[in-house]
C-alpha cells in the first residue's frame, strides 16, 4: 500500500537551504521516489496553510522510512539544521 512523506517547511536561512535541496534531491533520485509537490502556491481552506508543503509517494511505509533514514537523505537532513523548521510524517495510503 502507498505511503507518503508529506512535510511542512518554514524556511529561516533560504541561502543555506539550497544545500539541503540539493542534498535531498539527490537522495531522492538514488531511492527513485515520487516527487508529488515541492514548494507550490498554497491556498488555505481552513486553519493557516504551511509556509512550503512537499509531498513525497513511496510504495510502502516501510520504503519511506527507509528513505527517512537513508545515508543519503541524512547528509541533507544535517546540511538543514539550523535553517529551516521542519514537521515530517509518513501517512499510509488507501
Amino acid at each position: 500500500m502507498a505511503a507518503y512523506i508529506i512535510a511542512n517547511v518554514d524556511v529561516t536561512d533560504p541561502e543555506q537551504y539550497k544545500a539541503y535541496q540539493q542534498l535531498s534531491t539527490h537522495a531522492m533520485k538514488t531511492h527513485n521516489v515520487k516527487l508529488l509537490a515541492r514548494g507550490g502556491e498554497t491556498l488555505a481552506l481552513e486553519g493557516n496553510a504551511p509556509k512550503r508543503t512537499v509531498i513525497i509517494e513511496f510504495e510502502t511505509m516501510e520504503a519511506a522510512e527507509a528513505f527517512y533514514n537513508s545515508p543519503e537523505y541524512l547528509a541533507a537532513r544535517q546540511a538543514r539544521e539550523n535553517v529551516a523548521h521542519m514537521t515530517m510524517y509518513v501517512v499510509q495510503g488507501v
